[in-house]
């Protein structure tokens, strides 16, 4: 599979005037994002994820290091025709209606006559705002600016979106479909490169993440690499209470208040410890299950321990 981003080594220094010491706002970060995915680019504040996304836009240098986007140096003028970019809060003259917004930025990137009006119409509808085209911007709610927003990035089809909180401050039903639409995105071929705090939103739509803090690659793989911790839970039968009370030995937690016992445990080689201890006494097993973590259970288990550092 062809790569869409690439990161090598990418190193981003800033001369602090409160600082005597240069402070690196992003070190040595390498990354991969494949084409046709959704990648989520996370951190806590001024982990280094906008300067990044600049450094990808061809907006600021690196220090060191290089990018590339769609197999071209980061910033080239021709594969900035194939990308987009969404800001957290996107400024727009508000004065201006959804449907000129959308002429003006449809014009800036050469798209013209039928296939402009086509094009405008079906944005519009894409992101519920076909019934409000012709009112001013000053007459839209946040959530509907943000709408507009995501609408003027897609006006030149791009193969690469580079979302920044695209569902900051969105109704739950905006929330929920600026969702779905970023998953229709993924299903017609585009790649996401998506930067939020809204980690739910990010563990129902992104196949891969990177998590940063303070400017360095903590933790990166797919979802499932990330969040399958290890830990299984054991139902069993039979058990007596002598074997309950050895059981607690291996294990992280027991639910004995019923017939069928609760055991979970922190690795597949207490999975076996368990079984071993529970046959030999005629005890079943019912069923044995990997548990799933939540993203932001692991993203703040992640950035916690690192600060202790």
């Amino acid at each position: 599979m062809a790569i869409a981003v690439k990161t090598e080594h990418l190193t981003k220094t800033f001369q602090h005037i409160m600082h005597k010491e240069p402070v690196n706002a992003v070190s040595d970060l390498s990354i991969e994002v494949q084409e046709g995915e959704i990648f989520g680019f996370l951190g806590p504040n001024g982990a280094g994820k906008t300067t990044t996304i600049k450094i990808l836009l061809g907006l600021v240098y690196p220090t060191s290091g290089q990018a590339w986007i769609l197999d071209k140096p980061a910033g080239d003028i021709e594969t900035k025709r194939q990308i987009s970019y969404l800001p957290e809060t996107p400024y727009f003259y508000d004065y201006m209606s959804g449907i000129e917004v959308l002429d003006f930025y449809a014009s800036l990137f050469g798209i013209d006559g039928a296939k402009k009006r086509s094009r405008i119409e079906e944005l519009l509808k894409i992101v519920g705002l076909y019934q409000d085209r012709h009112k001013r911007l000053s007459q839209y709610s946040k959530g509907m600016l943000q709408r507009i927003g995501i609408a003027q990035a897609l006006v030149n089809d791009p193969k690469l979106l580079i979302l920044d909180e695209p569902t900051t401050g969105l109704d739950p039903i905006a929330h929920s479909e600026i969702r779905d639409l970023i998953l229709k995105l993924r299903d017609e071929g585009k790649t996401v490169f998506l930067s939020s705090h809204q980690l739910s939103d990010v563990e129902m739509v992104c196949n891969r993440v990177a998590i940063l803090n303070r400017g360095t690659l903590i933790k990166t793989g797919s979802l499932d690499e990330l969040l399958l911790a290890g830990q299984f839970k054991i139902e069993a039968e039979n058990l007596d209470k002598a074997m309950i009370e050895k059981l607690k030995e291996v294990s992280t937690y027991i639910d004995s208040k019923s017939n069928v016992v609760i055991i979970e445990v922190a690795d597949g080689e207490k999975v076996n410890a368990v079984i071993d201890m529970i046959r030999p006494t005629g005890g079943r097993i019912i069923s044995i299950l990997p548990q799933r973590r939540s993203l932001e259970d692991l993203f703040v288990e992640i950035i916690r321990e690192v600060n202790k550092k």
